[in-house]
């Protein structure tokens, strides 16, 4: 299978050197055309994973990374020239998978695209059935990012639908703030203590429109485990 790949970077000579690059290796790639339709070109083209800049003509690329979010949960891997870590951080809390700062390496970013893809499709790729991620009545569909308890469906985002699946797959057991942060960021040098805290909360809030309350227990000292209370 070919996997297509969407840069949306304003500097044409990198955007040509990053395309020229990635298609060697199996690629079908676009570059952004027109920055005022980027969610016109990407639902256009259709792509499996994004290379997206922050700084972008008329709407930065944490804008266009939230709309992406709306409509799509494809991988997202910032490149930027921006290195605080509260860029960093902000890429995160909109929807970004990743985040590489420039100068770059393109071995690096190839990397990382190869294992966005394998984290996104390597579980489908072999089988076309469908995904489930389940606890009895809670039930989680990570391709449509769906929970289902009983009769209710939510949808939730990527990294909260990351966080409920290690939770299910440990249950009963403590899961780790180590453990969820490996399996949920693949750079954790940016990806401070309140960044968990943050999609914990978040998923909490999720389960309570099931009327499961404290269906996320902290366990002092050692991490977080699902509260099977319904």
């Amino acid at each position: 299978m070919e996997y297509k790949v969407y840069i949306v970077e304003d500097d044409l000579s990198i955007s040509n050197l990053l395309k020229d690059y990635i298609k060697k290796y199996g690629f079908v790639v676009k570059t952004a055309e027109n920055f005022d339709s980027i969610i016109k070109e990407f639902n256009s083209f259709n792509p499996d994973l994004v290379l997206m800049d922050v700084n972008l003509p008329k709407f930065d690329g944490f804008y266009w990374c939230r709309q992406i979010r709306e409509i799509s949960i494809v991988p997202i891997i910032f490149i930027s020239a921006r290195e605080s870590g509260m860029d960093q951080v902000m890429a995160l809390e909109n929807g970004a998978d990743d985040y590489i700062t420039k100068p770059f390496s393109f071995e690096v970013v190839l990397a990382k695209i190869k294992s966005q893809i394998r984290r996104a499709f390597g579980n489908y790729s072999i089988n076309n059935d469908e995904r489930i991620v389940e606890l009895e009545d809670l039930k989680f569909y990570p391709e449509r990012l769906e929970l289902k308890f009983k009769e209710k469906t939510l949808i939730i985002t990527k990294k909260e639908g990351m966080l409920l699946e290690c939770l299910i797959k440990r249950y009963p057991r403590v899961v780790s703030r180590e453990y969820l942060l490996e399996k949920m960021w693949d750079d954790m040098a940016f990806v401070d203590e309140n960044t968990l805290n943050v999609n914990v909360t978040r998923l909490r809030k999720r389960l309570q429109e099931f009327h499961i309350e404290n269906g996320i227990e902290t366990v002092r000292g050692l991490g977080y485990k699902l509260n099977k209370n319904w």
